[in-house]
C-alpha cells in the first residue's frame, strides 16, 4: 500500500476502523497509515521545487527555517515544519505530491472497474455499488482540491470564533490558514503542538491495564468479563461493534449463562466498575507518592520506598490526566454534533490521526487543547438535510416509538427489502443510541438481518454515520459509552427550532 501510495493508503485508513471482519495483525498495520505514513517525495528534488514554485520565491526569501523530513504525510501529500521569515510564526506546510493530479484518478477508475466485475458476476448489488462508488470517488477527488481544502479550513475557523459555538467554551482549536501562502498545491497554516489523540489514547488504555491491540468488541467483553467474572473467551473472535450473523451451532451453556449475565448487567455497568476499580488503584497509587514524597527527608522512611515513589511519579500527572480524556471524548462528540447540526459542514475522513493533543510548550502541566485538522474531505449538508438527520437523531435520543424512528428514518430515503419497522428502529438505535449487552450477542444480529436487509443507504447520512461510529469507538475503548443521539440532542433541537420541522416527525 505504500509502495502504491495514494488511494491505497486511503483504503487502508478505512480498512483500519472499518466494520468488516478484518484480521487484528492487519488492522494493526493499517493503523499506521493513519498518522505514521513515510513522506514519498524528496526534499531537495521534489518538495523544494514544488514549493518555490507555487509560491513564485526561493525558500530562503519566505521561510527562517523549514524541516526537511516531513512531520506528517498521507495519501496525497506530506507536511513540513517551518518558521516564517515575516512574522516568525511557526507553521506547518501542506504539499501534494506531483503526480497525485493523475494518479488519483487512474486509481479511482480501477477501482470502479473492479466494482463492474463484481456486479457482473453477482457479487455486489449494482444500484448499492454504484451509489457508493460515486460519493467515494467525489469524497477522494475533494482531497485534490487544496483551494477548496483551504475554503473549508477557513469556514471552520471563522465559526470556530463564534463565543456561542463549543470551541472556545470546550478548548478546541482549528489551524489558522495563511492565505497567500495557499495554491493550488500548497496550504500553509498555524502549527498545533503536540501528538495525535490516537498516541494519548493508546497511554490511557495502557494505563488501565488495555491491550491496546484488541478491537472494541474484545474491549467491551473484557470490560463484561471483568464486571461479571463470568469469562465467554469464545465470544471474542470478532473485533467488531456490528456483527453478521452467523450459521453457528447452538450456543453451549456456558455461552448462555454468559449471554444472560451480559444481557442482565448493562455495558455502562460494565465500564463504571471495571473504570471506578482501576482508578482507585491509580488515584491510591499517587497519593501514596505524595505522601512518600512529603516524608522523604525523614531517616525513618526506607531508601527503597523513596525510589518506588521515583519510579511512579508520573501517576500523579496520570491520574489528572485520565479525568481529561474522558472530558475530551464529550468534547469530540460535541463539536462533531454542531459541526453536521448546525453547520452542515463537517470533516467526513475523521481517523483518529486527524485529533491532536495541543498542549502548551510553556506550561507542561496546563491541560491540553484538542486540535482538528486535515478539512480536505468535507461534506457538506443543506438546511432540508440537516434537518431530516436532526428528526431522527431527536427521536432516538427521546426514546421514542418504534414507529416514529422508522419514520424518521424513511424520510431521509432509506430503502430496505421489506421496509420493516422494527429492522429500521433498532438499526437507527444501534447508529446512534448507546452500545447495550445484546449487541454482544451473534443472535441478536442474526435475527436483525432476517428482518430485512440495506437495499440504499442515503449519502448524506452514511458520512454522518461514520463520524458518528468513530467517535463511539474512540469512547468505548477508553471504556466510557456515549448515547451518540444524547450527546447531540441539543443540536438537534437548536437545528429544529431554527430551521422549522421541514418534515414531520412521527409521534
Amino acid at each position: 500500500m505504500l509502495q502504491l501510495g495514494g488511494l491505497y493508503i486511503k483504503l487502508g485508513q478505512v480498512l483500519s476502523v472499518t466494520a468488516l471482519p478484518i484480521p487484528d495483525q492487519y488492522r494493526e498495520y493499517f493503523r499506521t497509515l493513519q498518522s505514521n505514513v513515510p513522506g514519498s517525495s524528496d526534499f531537495r528534488e521534489v518538495v523544494k521545487p514544488t514549493l518555490e514554485r507555487e509560491l513564485g520565491a526561493p525558500l530562503e526569501e519566505l521561510f527562517d527555517s523549514i524541516d526537511e523530513l516531513p512531520c506528517g504525510a498521507a495519501s496525497i501529500g506530506q507536511a513540513h515544519r517551518a518558521t516564517l521569515r515575516s512574522t516568525e510564526e511557526e507553521v506547518i506546510v501542506k504539499v501534494q505530491y506531483p503526480n497525485a493530479k493523475w494518479q488519483v484518478p487512474a486509481d479511482i477508475e480501477c477501482v470502479g472497474q473492479f466494482l463492474r466485475l463484481c456486479v457482473y458476476f453477482g457479487l455486489v448489488d449494482e444500484m448499492a455499488s454504484k451509489l457508493t462508488y460515486e460519493e467515494f470517488a467525489r469524497q477522494f477527488l475533494a482531497e485534490l482540491d487544496y483551494n477548496q481544502e483551504k475554503e473549508n479550513l477557513k469556514q471552520v475557523y471563522s465559526s470556530s470564533l463564534n463565543p456561542n459555538a463549543p470551541y472556545l467554551k470546550r478548548g478546541v482549536v482549528i489551524p489558522r490558514v495563511f492565505e497567500d501562502m495557499c495554491t493550488g498545491q500548497v496550504i500553509t497554516m498555524t502549527y498545533l503542538p503536540g501528538p495525535k489523540f490516537e498516541e494519548e489514547a493508546r497511554e490511557q488504555l495502557a494505563l488501565l491495564g488495555i491491550d491496546t491491540k484488541k478491537g472494541m468488541r474484545a474491549v467491551v467483553q473484557e470490560a463484561h468479563g471483568n464486571a461479571t467474572n463470568t469469562s465467554n473467551r469464545n465470544a471474542v473472535d470478532n473485533n467488531e461493534l456490528a456483527i453478521s450473523p452467523t450459521d453457528n451451532a447452538t450456543s453451549s451453556w456456558k455461552d448462555t449463562l454468559s449471554r444472560t449475565a451480559r444481557n442482565m448487567i448493562s455495558v455502562d455497568s460494565m465500564f463504571s466498575i471495571v473504570r471506578f476499580a482501576r482508578r482507585v488503584i491509580l488515584w491510591s497509587t499517587a497519593a501514596t507518592v505524595k505522601s512518600i514524597r512529603a516524608a522523604s527527608f525523614l531517616p525513618i522512611v526506607p531508601s527503597d520506598w523513596i525510589v518506588w515513589a521515583e519510579e511512579r511519579q508520573n501517576a500523579i500527572l496520570q491520574a489528572e490526566r485520565w479525568g481529561w480524556t474522558q472530558e475530551a471524548v464529550a468534547t469530540l462528540l460535541d463539536v462533531h454534533g454542531y459541526q453536521i447540526l448546525n453547520q452542515g459542514c463537517f470533516n467526513a475522513d475523521p481517523h483518529p490521526g486527524n485529533i491532536l493533543v495541543v498542549q502548551d510548550e510553556n506550561n507542561p502541566s496546563k491541560q491540553p487543547k484538542i486540535g482538528l485538522i486535515d478539512y480536505g474531505q468535507v461534506k457538506r449538508l443543506n438546511t432540508e438535510e440537516r434537518v431530516k438527520i436532526a428528526n431522527l437523531i431527536l427521536s432516538i435520543a427521546d426514546k421514542e416509538s418504534d414507529e416514529a424512528i422508522a419514520n424518521n428514518f424513511r424520510t431521509l430515503g432509506i430503502k430496505t427489502k421489506t421496509d420493516s419497522t422494527k429492522f429500521l428502529a433498532e438499526f437507527g438505535r444501534l447508529m446512534f443510541g448507546s452500545f447495550e449487552a445484546k449487541h454482544l450477542d451473534h443472535s441478536w444480529h442474526k435475527e436483525l438481518h432476517e428482518q430485512d436487509r440495506v437495499l440504499y443507504f442515503p449519502n448524506e447520512l452514511s458520512m454522518v454515520y461514520r463520524t458518528a461510529l468513530l467517535l463511539r469507538g474512540l469512547a468505548m475503548s477508553l471504556q466510557f459509552n456515549p448515547s451518540v443521539g444524547e450527546a447531540w440532542r441539543h443540536h438537534a433541537r437548536e437545528t429544529i427550532r431554527m430551521h422549522g420541522a421541514a418534515t414531520t416527525r412521527g409521534d
